[in-house]
This record gives structure tokens, C-alpha cells and sequence, in this order.
């Protein structure tokens, strides 16, 4: 009887069929009628490396290079690259069906960094590469047609997930130095593929990438350069010590943008933890230049014309939008009343929470985005409310409509407000420098180290994430404190955030419990908030 799936054949060639190590050209010895190999790899979710195990398989029949499990069109288009790569090398394909399955197979996968493990998993299918050894490390890069390896994005959350499976990590030769930012973790970082397969065959050695620096952004302008501003300057001082948000409001030219370029010097440097955090986002959006890690907090400052996806994050590929860049550090929003309404009401969530969530059909995608928000804007659109020389004929119903622009969800999630006032000619020309950033940032380390003081190094890292029934105070500010919430008609959350700045404030004077002045002078700043925007 013919069998189905065999076609016929002579006795001897049925012999040599299942004796043979190796039944045609670029077929592995595992059996005798395909091959199939598995390359360990990954798909991003946010910063999250999910596991992804490329299937390669030879098999009889017409020539093919087929690509299932939800491949965007980046990874359909690979094995254009891998033919082209392999040419290079002066390889070509097996004239069999290539199937490659991307498992899990319900989960979509986005992105050229798939091309690196297709092409290994053909390699050891072919037995030019030794799948035993291939097994031990997971792989991401990018394919040029010379076979060169291009840079890709999440390498940094890929080593991380790796060296968590116990496996090494093959990637780009230019981004060895932030896979070993992973740790005790094996990577090879090759230049080409043709310097990969070397290794594997014992004719080169690979050497072990170095962790990268770490990128030198400095403390930014200094705060000496304001003069005058006693008030504006205080706020800055608090919201530093604490990571409070501040809006900061005044006429154009008052210098509202200068005092907020001057916080972020202010801050301490970041911890090991949050510096990996951090640089596991920018990984993931393909801002880590050189391997280095960034020690400072970010500074985020996008243009008012930006989008609800470049703020919160989202666009084909849910990218990280500005809100988890600037996670750990400062985003500063100029001209806050200019941004679209949509796009300022996606910052609700991250500013209560500190993590921002994409939703799509098919997944619901979560950033971090721990950020403290410094924002400015003019009294109105013209810029000179209160000015009877220079407002509009609108006016005040001009900054009625201009600050309405904000809601008050998001005004409520702003710790301080401050109106500053353009210095006068006397001043610019006679007022003393005022202190350097580097004296004022020691007062915010003393303060925040009395944070860690309280809580313990798991903790907490700044007040503004510290829960109101761990504040104490003391009995004639708990006084204030009610007869606030009915003279000004705080919320809770304006309740829970007066507090906080209070808590600030008095970590800055030194003192163990909250008193009295302290929590009055948070009052002011939250009175501001209320009574000329609220």
C-alpha cells in the first residue's frame, strides 16, 4: 500500500533515509525528515520583557520562509534581511520550507529586533551554529544586508529578564554596555552575525562587554543667577525637598522658566533602583546612548503643542510618552493653559498613581511615571492681567477663561502655587546674588535624609508620596488644619497634600512634628492655588 505522506521510493534509498546523519544539505541531525530549533528572545509590554521562543523548522517540500504567531509587518519583512545577511556570509537558504513560529502564538509581536534570533534559529537548524549552546542565551538585534547588528530598542529590560531565566543575552555589539548593566549575566555582544557564528565554532572569541558609564548631564544652571523672588525661590526650595508639584504664574518675562530650570539641580542624584528604572524606560524608547545609565533626574520639557499620546503615552507601538521619561525627575509643562484640554487630563492618573496605563484592544500597557510636575503660566492669554497699562480690553474676563483652560481635577493635584512677579529695574541692577543651588541642595538632602530617617530605606524616597496618617502633628496644627478645610473647602486630596508640604517644611527647619507655622505656610501656598485659580 503507497503511504500518503512518503513518496515512493527504492529499498536503498529508504535505508539511506534512516541511517544517514544527515538527510540532505542543511538538514540537522535531530531527525530525519525536519529540524526544528528554538531561540529564546523577548516582547516588550511597557518595560516588561515577556518571554518569546522562536520555532525554527526545516522541513520537505517546496521552498518557503513562512513567519507565524502575530509578526507585525517589521518581522515579516525579516526574512528579506536574513536572506540578504546570509548572502553576505556567502550562505544561502536551504532549498526546504522554513517555518518559523513565534510562540506564544496569541501574543502580537512588534518590532526589527526579532531578526537576530530568526536568523540563529536557521543557522542551528542548518547545523552551521551548535543549537546546544545556542540554548543558553536569549537574542535581539537587528539585521542590516551585510550582516551587520544594528541597535534596537529594550535591551537593558531584556538582560534584566535573562539573567532572571538564567540565560546569557546576544544583542548589538554597540549596547553591550547596558546589557551588563543586568549584572551577573553572560553577553555577547558581535559587531556581525558573521563574528557570532565565529564564536560559536571556536575560530574567535567574543569579549565580554564592560557595563556603561554613566551619562554626565550635570546640575544645570545654578539659582544665585535669580535675584530677588524671596517667595518663589522658598517654593522651589519646598517642592525640591519634597517632590511636590508647583505652578508657578506671573506675566511674561518674570522669569517663571528660569526658576524652573533651576530645580532639577536641586535634586539628589537618583539610587541605584530608580537609576535602573529610569534606564529600563529609556531603553525601551531607544534613548540610552552608549550603555550609560543617567545618575541624575531627568528633565522632561515638552512643547505645548504636544499630544495626548507624547504626554501620556501611546501611538502605533504604545511608546512611553513624556510623563515616563521624566519618571524619578521633573516635566515641565510652559504656557500649562496652551496644552491640548484632552492631553492635560490624561496626567490625572499618573499624578495620583505614578504609573501611566495604554489601553488597546488586545493589551493594556503600564508605564511608570512617578514625575513631579513644574508648570508656569501667564495670569491670561495677553499676559498682563492686573497691568492697566498693558492688559487687553477683555479684561478680567480674559483670566477668567485663560485659567479655565485647567480643570480643577488637575489643579487639585498641584501642591503649590505661586504668583512671581517680574523683579524690578533696582533689583536687576542692586539685589545681591541670592544663595547657590549647591548650598540650597544640601538643605533638600538634609530633609530628604530625614525622610529616610522616618520611614526606613524602603520607604517612601520623597513626601509627596508619603500617606497623610503618617504625618504627625501637633495639636494646634491639627486645629489649623480643620478650620482650614472648612474656610477654604479643601478636598481630601488638597487636605492630604497640604499636609505633605508641611511635613517638607519642616523637615527643612529640622523639626520632628508639624507644627503650627509649618502647616500655615503650606496653607499659603495652597490658599494661592485656591483663591487666584481655584
Amino acid at each position: 500500500m503507497t503511504s500518503h505522506f512518503w513518496p515512493r521510493r527504492s529499498p536503498l534509498n529508504i535505508i539511506f533515509l534512516f541511517t544517514s546523519p544527515s538527510y540532505a544539505p542543511g538538514m540537522s541531525k535531530r531527525s530525519p525528515s525536519h529540524a526544528m530549533v528554538q531561540v529564546a528572545t523577548f516582547a516588550f509590554s511597557g518595560i516588561d520583557a515577556i518571554p518569546v521562543e522562536v520555532q525554527v523548522q526545516l522541513s520537505s517540500g517546496a521552498p518557503n520562509f513562512l513567519i507565524v504567531g502575530l509578526a507585525d509587518k517589521a518581522i515579516a519583512e525579516a526574512r528579506e534581511r536574513v536572506r540578504a545577511a546570509f548572502h553576505a556570509m556567502g550562505l544561502s537558504l536551504p532549498p526546504r520550507r522554513i517555518l518559523i513560529n513565534l510562540k506564544p502564538a496569541d501574543l502580537v509581536k512588534e518590532g526589527s529586533h526579532f531578526d537576530l534570533p530568526l536568523a540563529l534559529g536557521v543557522l542551528a537548524a542548518m547545523d552551521i551554529i551548535p543549537g546546544e549552546l545556542l540554548a543558553e542565551y536569549a537574542a535581539l538585534g537587528e539585521l542590516s544586508l551585510d550582516g551587520s547588528l544594528n541597535k534596537v530598542a529594550g535591551v537593558l529590560p531584556a538582560a534584566i529578564a535573562a539573567s532572571s531565566r538564567d540565560l546569557g543575552l546576544i544583542c548589538p555589539e554597540a549596547q553591550g554596555g547596558e546589557a551588563a548593566w543586568a549584572g551577573q549575566i553572560n553577553v555577547l555582544a558581535p559587531p556581525d552575525l558573521k563574528a557570532l557564528i565565529g564564536h560559536f565554532k571556536g575560530t574567535q572569541v567574543l569579549v565580554p562587554p564592560v557595563a556603561g558609564g554613566v551619562t554626565d548631564v550635570g546640575r544645570g544652571p545654578d539659582l544665585r543667577d535669580v535675584k530677588g523672588m524671596e517667595i518663589a525661590r522658598r517654593a522651589i526650595e519646598v517642592a525640591a525637598a519634597g517632590g511636590h508639584n508647583i505652578l508657578l504664574i506671573g506675566p511674561p518675562g518674570s522669569g517663571k522658566s528660569m526658576l524652573a530650570a533651576r530645580l532639577p539641580g536641586l535634586l539628589p542624584d537618583l539610587e541605584a533602583r530608580a537609576a535602573l528604572e529610569v534606564g529600563m524606560i529609556h531603553s525601551v524608547a531607544g534613548l540610552l546612548e552608549d550603555g550609560c545609565l543617567i545618575m541624575r533626574p531627568p528633565f522632561r520639557e515638552p512643547h505645548h503643542s504636544a499630544s495626548q499620546a507624547a504626554l501620556a503615552g501611546g501611538g502605533h507601538r504604545a511608546r512611553p510618552g513624556e510623563v515616563s521619561l521624566a519618571h524619578r525627575g521633573v516635566l515641565f509643562l510652559d504656557e500649562l493653559p496652551e496644552f491640548p484640554r484632552q492631553a492635560l487630563e490624561a496626567l490625572r492618573q499618573p499624578m495620583e498613581s505614578g504609573r501611566t496605563t495604554v489601553s488597546r484592544a488586545s493589551a493594556h500597557i503600564t508605564y511608570p511615571a512617578r514625575f513631579q510636575l513644574v508648570a508656569a503660566m501667564n495670569p491670561c492669554r495677553c499676559g498682563y492681567l492686573g497691568d492697566a497699562e498693558r492688559e487687553c480690553g477683555r479684561a478680567p474676563r480674559c483670566g477668567e477663561d485663560y485659567r479655565n483652560r485647567i480643570s480643577g481635577p488637575i489643579l487639585d493635584r498641584i501642591d503649590l502655587a505661586v504668583e512671581v512677579q517680574p523683579a524690578t529695574a533696582a533689583e536687576l541692577s542692586h539685589a545681591p546674588r541670592g544663595e547657590p543651588s549647591s548650598v540650597i541642595a544640601e538643605r533638600v538632602n538634609r530633609a530628604r535624609l530625614a525622610l529616610r530617617d522616618r520611614h526606613g530605606p524602603a520607604g517612601p524616597p520623597s513626601n509627596a508620596e508619603v500617606e497623610s496618617d503618617a504625618i504627625h502633628l501637633a495639636p494646634d496644627a491639627m486645629k489649623l488644619v480643620e478650620e482650614a478645610m472648612n474656610r477654604l473647602r479643601l478636598s481630601g486630596r488638597g487636605r492630604t497634600r497640604v499636609l505633605r508640604v508641611a511635613r517638607t517644611i519642616a523637615d527643612l527647619a529640622g523639626a520632628d512634628t508639624v507644627g503650627r507655622p509649618h502647616v500655615a505656610e503650606a496653607l499659603s501656598y495652597r490658599h494661592r492655588t485656591q483663591g487666584r485659580i481655584g
